[in-house]
């Protein structure tokens, strides 16, 4: 596929992205984030393809404090979810020093929320996302949700984020790929809005866009989880002219919920359509399923 000759550039999305998951299977998500990712540099250089985005992650940084963090803060990730990114983004480094190639890597923070046409997003099942984690209880789908620790150093004592809307990404991504065709040097830029929520500001912003209660489970800390993790993404706006449109934490909620809620709609719809699986049409019923 690469090896057509009429691709010019690469965005990888590819990832296992769970951070709990990451420790209790580091070597699976070596394996998956960096290995596969490796493969994938080199297929593209050998391939005469010389422009490669990478979906890159805040998790290469560690613990970060208060203040937003910026691209010159050394690395120090505390998961093998973020060891395995930062694996990437210096084989990039290291790739692009050998060849005649260049690449943006954007370090995403908290991505949320949907298309606001509705036309997609988050369809994943079991998702462990807040934001859709928080819909799908709000809608009846989930009987509760659980918040994971209340004794962070936050405004509630719950963990803060940069949430960052999905179409600002999109945009993001669009604008890499405009530098790079116009000979952008390689690049690795923050994607957030510079400023967070807590956990439990999201799940109020929930309740709020959809007009009614649900049961919120409080826990204990989850392995690998850090108190505040917000962008400074002045790189990206100044050198890629990004400049977010969705910034508003109700606005991202809300397109979140409309999603879900017409992801049921249409999943209902499915099942209405799919005849009971027979002794000879299982595969054609599963064929319609996951369609």
């Amino acid at each position: 596929m690469l090896s057509r000759g009429d691709i010019d550039s690469v965005i990888h999305f590819a990832g296992s992205i769970v951070v709990p998951e990451s420790i209790a299977d580091p070597l699976g998500y070596y394996e998956n984030n960096a290995c596969k990712s490796r493969l994938l540099i080199e297929r593209t250089i050998a391939a005469g393809i010389k422009r490669f985005i990478f979906s890159s992650t805040a998790a290469i940084y560690g613990p970060t404090g208060d203040d937003p963090v910026t691209e010159e803060r050394l690395p120090d990730p505390a998961t093998p979810y973020g060891a395995s990114k930062l694996m990437t983004e210096r084989m990039l480094r290291d790739a692009a020093a050998a060849h005649d190639f260049s690449y943006v890597a954007l370090r995403y923070f908290n991505v949320s929320g949907a298309d606001p046409k509705g036309r997609t997003g988050q369809s994943t099942p079991g998702a462990t996302h807040l934001l859709k984690v928080a819909c799908e209880t709000a809608l009846g789908k989930r009987p509760f949700m659980e918040v994971f620790g209340t004794d962070y150093p936050t405004r509630d004592g719950t963990c803060e984020r940069d949430f960052i809307h999905v179409s600002d990404l999109v945009a993001a991504h669009w604008d890499a790929l405009s530098y790079l065709r116009s000979g952008g040097a390689n690049l690795v830029a923050n994607c957030g809005y510079g400023r967070g929520f807590s956990v439990l500001e999201l799940i109020d912003s929930v309740r709020r866009m959809n007009g009614r209660d649900f049961d919120v489970h409080l826990g204990a800390r989850r392995p690998g989880d850090m108190s505040r993790v917000i962008a400074d993404s002045s790189l990206a706006r100044r050198v890629l002219d990004w400049t977010p449109r969705h910034d508003d934490l109700d606005v991202i909620v809300s397109t979140a919920l409309k999603w879900e809620d017409t992801l049921s709609r249409r999943n209902s719809v499915s099942m209405l359509e799919t005849p009971e699986p027979g002794l000879f049409d299982l595969p054609k019923v599963r064929n319609k399923v996951g369609a």
